[in-house]
């Protein structure tokens, strides 16, 4: 299939710019020859009287009466943006009302959108809320694109997602996962998932420069640090060991928070820092000492593939994890700790030592997992073309 040819995109996910997701990784490298529209989606999060939440829904208000914020500029190569619907919900799918009324506002939604199209599009989803429309839109191909196990994940409507997900996958054309466990996951429905892992931008990682950041005023060095969602998936017992082990320095935790464990923010040296743009985040890695993983062993962290792990790699410096099926195929390449002992001890050590010369050269393995390929790859599947 030619550039000129190619059918257009319509792609079901989280919020565009709302952060970097592996979604908006492999989309953002097909805007420069194909047509995309993006449907922001919302979760099923049953609503919480906090911050968080409330500055969520003011956005989700926002974007629904037609305001606009800047998205977060999480690609600096990328300038294009595809066209973004961001239709009316309601935030729940829990019951068959709820199912049937979001059904009729996405169709009035998208049914316009889907008929100014030069030709019918191939549909990616990745969330399995959109399975009540498969029936009802004109589309070429369905790919549910499965970047986690949301059943399990902390917060969700694990229920709900499980059930919408069972009704989803016999309609899909392609299911795409980014684990091996998704894939054994899929397996269970009687449904074969190709494997896709997450990229990297190599040249964003490697090239970074070290400069002033404001948000680290009054701080005391060597910082470990660890950025992402600071939920509940991260294990307070191993940051406490850690924490408690420290002489010096602090440890920094940077990213948006969902219902994290309060402990966290009462532990000595630990420090947690709102998110920052994604385009900063690699000075953050170049003032860092040490890069941390200490999430729980879940049945959630067992599924994921985190997207920060191969960024920490790129960038060169000590990198300590918590043993878990993502983690363990890049073991000669960093610290794979399966004790919060283990970890307390190694990151001491990476203090001083920093990165062994066996596990800077095993990085070299980073070359082949760009994100331009990643996304050939993906757009193959997505397209049903036999590779």
């Amino acid at each position: 299939m030619t550039p000129t040819a190619a059918r257009p995109l319509v792609v079901f996910a989280d919020d565009w710019g709302r952060h970097p997701s592996s979604c908006q990784h492999l989309i953002g490298k097909l805007l420069g020859h194909r047509e995309i529209i993006w449907v922001n989606t919302i979760g099923t999060r049953p609503p919480r009287l906090d911050l968080s939440t409330l500055k969520r829904v003011a956005g989700k208000l926002k974007s629904w009466t037609g305001g606009t914020r800047k998205p977060q500029e999480f690609q600096r190569s990328e300038q294009q943006s595809p066209r973004i619907l961001s239709p009316k919900m309601w935030p729940s799918f829990h019951s068959r009302m709820a199912r049937s009324l979001n059904r009729k506002l996405l169709l009035r939604a998208l049914r316009p959108a889907f008929g100014s199209l030069s030709q019918m599009p191939n549909v990616i989803t990745t969330l399995p809320l959109v399975a009540d429309l498969v029936d009802e839109l004109p589309a070429n191909r369905w790919t549910y694109y499965c970047v986690d196990d949301f059943s399990v994940w902390p917060g969700y409507d694990g229920e709900t997602m499980a059930k919408m997900e069972r009704d989803l996958l016999p309609k899909m054309n392609e299911v795409v996962a980014v684990s091996d466990t998704l894939v054994s996951h899929i397996g269970t429905f009687d449904k074969i998932a190709k494997l896709l892992t997450h990229g990297v931008d190599l040249d964003l990682w490697r090239h970074s420069q070290q400069i002033e950041l404001p948000e680290f005023s009054g701080l005391a060095s060597p910082f470990i640090v660890f950025w992402g969602v600071i939920d509940r998936r991260l294990d307070v017992s191993f940051v406490k060991h850690l924490a408690s082990n420290l002489a010096s320095g602090t440890m920094l935790f940077i990213g948006p928070q969902e219902d994290p464990d309060p402990e966290l923010f009462a532990l000595p040296r630990v420090k947690v820092l709102p998110a920052m743009p994604f385009a900063k985040l690699p000075a953050v890695a170049a003032a860092a000492s040490v890069l941390v993983m200490p999430y729980a062993d879940l049945p959630v962290t067992r599924a994921m593939q985190p997207l920060k792990l191969k960024e920490y790699l790129a960038t060169g410096k000590p990198v300590v994890v918590r043993d878990l099926p993502a983690t363990r195929p890049w073991a000669e390449s960093c610290d794979v700790c399966p004790t919060k002992e283990s970890l307390t001890a190694t990151v001491l050590q990476r203090l001083t030592t920093g990165v062994p010369a066996k596990q800077q050269a095993d990085r070299t393995r980073l070359d082949s997992e760009g994100w331009q390929e990643k996304a050939r790859q993906f757009e193959q599947w997505v397209d049903g073309e036999r590779v």
